[in-house]
This record gives C-alpha cells, structure tokens and sequence, in this order.
C-alpha cells in the first residue's frame, strides 16, 4: 500500500497547514520553521527524525501548544489551536497532549507516585498512578524520591506522569537521549506499549534514525522543512531497533 493509499485509511487526527515559525534575536532572524505541513492520524506511532538545529523541537512545541507559530494553522480535531485563547490553549496542553522530554523534570520532594498523581489532577479519566508504575517495573519504587532512584528510573517515572492523564497525543523530544542503549530501549517499549494499549497517538523527534524502524510513519525534516514522510511497511519492536 502506498502512503496516499494508507492515509486515506487512517483517521486523521491533527493536520500542521503551512507553519512557519521566525525567531528574531536583535538584528538576527531565524527561520526555524518555513512552510511545514504534515498530518497526523488516530493512534499512530510517528517518528520525526532530523539533525540539530532542523527545526523539529520547535514543531513538536507548537504542536503540542508550547508555542504559537508566526503564520499557518495548527488544527486539532477540526480545531485550529493556533487561533484560540490563552486559557483555552492551557486547557488543550493539560489534558489532550502529555509530554516527554530529554531531561526528567520531576519535582525532587515528591516521591515516584506522587509525581505520576500530579497528572492526574488534569484529567477527567486518568489512568492509576499505582496502574503505571506496575507497568513500568517500578511497583517497589512507588515511595522513592527522585534522588533515589537512577536516571532510567527517572525517565520511567516521567513517561508515567506523562501518560497518567490518559492524553489523546503524546509528544516526545529526544527522550532516549540522556540514556544509555537498554535503558533506552526500555523507554520505546513503554511509549511502543502505550501506544498499542491505548490506541493513542505517539510523535517523538530525535535524531536516531535507528527509532524510525518501529514508526508507522518516519516523517524526515531538515532545514525547517519537511524533507521526506514514508510509511513504514515493516515495523520492529522497541528490543529489535538498531542504535
């Protein structure tokens, strides 16, 4: 099946029309984003590759509401959130998107659980505190602070947390970078998981290319530009990707 026929279908879930984003610092201006549109489709696993300084943080901020383009829309369930209030931007980052980052970002006088239960608070149908932290192998490190527990460990705790509030989009930035290779594999396994479970939407940037293997769809960018997307006909697991 070709990517036109795949797309057709699929449901489409939130459609990027036409982004751009500029950053002016003094007299210097910074095109981070010029022209992107892409789609993205009810409970598929995307993978958003490209080097540093392509611009695919920046995508991922303003897809998932962190920042405003500077023209084009970004429409989510017929939505265009780019348009919408502050508040009514706020109320779309709480409880429709969860997000994974690089760093862990847990607050160190909360234990494990108690950081997953933060979530919770933003969403009418969260998912059990106690429920991810069995699902993550860390059952036996639910009253641990963050400063005692290893930086897998922390990483777990934060897709956890991300995860809690049972969010429609789940958008991850390099969230295997800080880690090493079978720690790393075991943060895809969980996110891999989620995503087949739960029949959630998963996007996650980085600059592994080995990832794109267990993508439905590897969408390449370089240059604030959209580069390439191809679908994925032979998906791997998170243990068979290649680093």
């Amino acid at each position: 099946m070709g990517n036109a026929d795949a797309e057709k279908d699929a449901e489409k879930f939130l459609d990027v029309i036409d982004v751009t984003k500029v950053y002016r610092m003094g007299e210097v201006t910074v095109n981070a984003l010029r022209g992107v549109s892409l789609s993205l489709y009810q409970g598929e696993f995307a993978v958003i590759l490209g080097p540093s300084g392509s611009g695919k943080s920046t995508l991922l901020n303003i897809i998932g509401g962190i920042d405003k383009p500077s023209s084009g829309q970004i429409v989510y369930k017929d939505r265009d959130i780019s348009r919408i209030r502050e508040r009514e931007l706020t109320d779309y980052r709480c409880k429709a998107v969860g997000f994974v980052f690089q760093f862990y970002n847990l607050i160190p006088n909360l234990t494990a659980r108690e950081n997953i239960m933060l979530a919770a608070e933003l969403s009418a149908n969260p998912i059990p505190a106690d429920k991810l932290l069995s699902e993550i192998g860390l059952a036996d490190r639910a009253d641990h602070f963050p400063s005692k527990l290893s930086g897998g460990q922390q990483q777990r705790v934060a897709v956890a947390r991300a995860l809690c509030k049972n969010p429609s989009l789940l958008l991850c930035d390099e969230p295997t970078g800080a880690l090493d290779i079978e720690t790393g594999v075991s943060i895809l396994r969980l996110l891999q998981d989620f995503n087949i479970n739960y029949r959630k939407t998963v996007a996650i940037i980085t600059h592994n290319a080995g990832i794109g293997a267990m993508a439905d769809r590897v969408i390449r960018i370089r240059d604030g530009v959209i580069d390439s997307i191809t679908q994925n006909g032979h998906k791997v697991s998170a243990d068979e990707v290649i680093w």
